[in-house]
């Protein structure tokens, strides 16, 4: 049995009492702690910022050449909060319930509430920065809706939310860059947590442009290294996101959770061709105004513009009323996949589904459109030919963002003590499901109101005390492990590369542990992974050396985490024998085919503990109790 170590009394109150029982420490003696933040995404940019300006002294890593090319800047539709502009019946207490509703049940209230809680300051924090929000004609804050609420809370900057705050949280790291609170140190990748008497004590980073390896220590290493869906191979998110930070973590013994709550986001441009890379997110704001429908025949040959309104099926509008084409990302992608397995799908693959923006274009005006979705626009064309203010745009369901990662308790501290975890890095706030604009809601929530008050908690008993020296035994033995690694995939000299191995691995999940998961499925990749892995092992050819620049070979690294995350995922997604937001087994589902939850066994986060390569992981749970929202079948008609 897990401990959240959730603090005591009533939810509306809970953080703010808490924050007043934890230990401080005094500004002076800040400067006594040295903290190592990987990873400068949103929530790790804006954590090394604020932990700088409170005086801590943080060394801030990334593998990229500027923190400003962190995957945040992808993030489009907008950001979350509960400022009530639109008068429309919003509050903190209902942005915890659709977050709660819309996580299917399996998120802890406690860090829920607390999410919804500070979203009003992310806002604040991010207007004095100059984040450059929408505005109405009166000047105040703009909202759009997302899927999963009835309420307009998203605040937005066209189609760049993401971009637009990042780099209000990149000048607030380069001023404490400047200031001289935090030292940051670009092309640098993680490659091993140092634990040292049970405690995280430094990390093992590796220079990407000259092969150096070096050693850092800290009294506290924060984790904001992002989510791992490019284990799919095919994903919405940038080509060098992976897994790695977290997973070396979870080897040192920090519990991995949940990490079959992945997502699938409803609205990407299909797949072009077998041998396509990358898949490309249309944001999910686009759902406001556009309408998503298919041909009700499936020989239908007719131009979009020339079907009449009796032959197209507006499914979901037609199946989720009250919702329509609002309905949660689980919910509308796997409505998508039914109709194109009914061979109603659109374009020359036959992979897609029409969003539609002619009705938006007529009650609007195409210059109103442009202005709310112009760039997004824009891309689509870049990309398909297609011009979506003449025809319809075809999308398709994608693995997104993942809901799974690192356990960590009410403070974001992982099982190992002084780990800490934030952002998509942690499993913490999204449940099964995570609601659209609630990704850099959580990120910038982490990094700038959560963390920097209890991590102070864990620190201030170590006054007095200096980092472990770089020169233990333990990080003599995490240097060994990482060189050793990549001395072996320099040596093995095989005939298949990284890229093909990982496409590889990529359609197992995706067949067996993707949209739609089943017994026989899981087990087949069960089966498959680790033969699959041993072939990697034997027969990955990675070129070049371990001196200069090669990508090639941190590829072979990441993707061998891709393997051994894989495994986990499908032996997750096997033991959980329910059905809950992302994460959906055939055996368990209504006569409607939507999800079905046992909340009997099943009400609890899956806590995986690394035992070694080779044995099998032990799974550890913490209960869920929902006092404030109860347990209920989602309905969204």
């Amino acid at each position: 049995m897990l401990d959240a170590k959730t603090p005591e009394g009533p939810i509306e109150t809970k953080w703010e009492n808490h924050k007043f029982d934890m230990k401080l420490v005094n500004p002076a003696n800040k400067r006594k702690f040295e903290i190592i933040v990987v990873g400068t995404g949103l929530a790790g940019a804006s954590a090394a910022a604020t932990l700088g300006e409170l005086g801590y002294r943080v060394k801030a890593f990334t593998y990229h050449d500027s923190a400003r090319r962190a995957h945040s800047i992808a993030a489009q539709g907008g950001i979350n909060a509960a400022k009530n502009y639109h008068s429309d019946g919003d509050s903190i207490f209902r942005l915890f319930y659709d977050t709660v509703k819309g996580g299917d049940y399996r998120s802890r209230e406690a860090n829920v509430y607390r999410l919804a809680e500070v979203s009003n300051n992310i806002i604040d924090q991010c207007v004095a920065q100059g984040v450059p929000f929408a505005r109405e004609y009166g000047g105040l804050l703009d909202n759009r809706s997302f899927g999963g609420a009835q309420v307009s809370r998203t605040f937005y900057a066209r189609g760049q939310t993401g971009q637009q705050l990042l780099l209000g949280a990149y000048q607030a790291l380069s001023r404490q860059v400047k200031a001289g609170t935090v030292e940051l140190h670009t092309g640098l990748e993680m490659l091993d947590v140092v634990v040292v008497d049970g405690k995280a004590a430094g990390i093992i980073v590796r220079d990407l442009n000259t092969g150096e390896i070096s050693r850092h220590s800290a009294h506290a290493v924060v984790l904001g290294t992002g989510g791992y869906s490019n284990a799919f191979y095919l994903s919405t998110m940038a080509m060098s996101s992976n897994v790695t930070a977290a997973w070396r973590a979870h080897r040192k013994g920090a519990f991995f959770a949940n990490p079959c709550f992945t997502q699938i986001h409803p609205t990407a441009i299909p797949s072009s061709d077998e041998f396509q890379s990358k898949l490309t997110l249309m944001s999910e704001s686009l759902r406001n105004d556009g309408r998503i429908w298919v041909p009700k025949d499936p020989d239908e040959t007719r131009a979009p513009g020339d079907i009449p309104e009796e032959d197209r099926d507006y499914y979901l509008e037609v199946k989720y009323p009250a919702f329509g084409n609002l309905v949660p990302r689980d919910v509308a992608s796997r409505n998508a996949k039914t109709q194109v397995d009914a061979g109603k799908g659109v374009g020359p693959l036959k992979n897609g589904v029409f969003l539609d923006f002619a009705d938006a274009i007529g009650r609007l005006g195409r210059d109103a459109v442009a202005d709310k979705y112009g760039n997004l626009f824009e891309m689509y064309e870049r990309i398909t030919g297609e011009d979506p203010y003449q025809v319809p745009m075809r999308i398709y369901p994608a693995p997104h963002y993942t809901m799974g990662g690192l356990w960590v308790d009410y403070h974001l501290q992982t099982t190992i003590p002084g780990l800490f975890a934030i952002g998509e890095a942690n499993f913490s706030d999204h449940g099964a499901n995570r609601l659209g604009a609630s990704a850099l809601m959580q990120g910038l929530a982490d990094g700038y109101f959560v963390l920097p008050y209890t991590i102070g908690d864990y620190l201030a008993p170590q006054l007095g005390s200096t980092p472990v020296d770089t020169s233990a035994s333990e990080f003599d033995q995490a240097e060994a492990d990482v060189k050793a690694q990549v001395d072996r995939f320099l040596a093995t000299n095989g005939t298949r590369s990284v890229d093909w191995f990982h496409r590889e691995l990529g359609k197992i999940l995706w067949d067996h542990c993707g949209m739609e998961r089943s017994e026989a499925g899981l087990e087949k990749a069960l089966s498959e992974i680790p033969a699959l892995r041993e072939e990697f092992e034997q027969d990955v050819r990675v070129l070049g050396s371990a001196e200069t620049l090669n990508s090639s070979l941190e590829k072979a690294g990441r993707v061998a985490d891709f393997f051994e995350l894989a495994e986990l995922m499908c032996r997750d997604a096997l033991t959980r024998r329910e059905s809950c937001g992302g994460h959906f087994r055939v055996e368990s589902q209504t006569e409607e085919g939507e999800a079905l939850r046992d909340d009997d066994d099943f009400a609890h986060v899956s806590a995986w503990e690394w035992t070694g390569q080779g044995s099998e992981p032990v799974e550890h749970r913490e209960p869920l109790e929902f006092e404030y929202v109860k347990l209920t079948q989602r309905s969204y008609k």
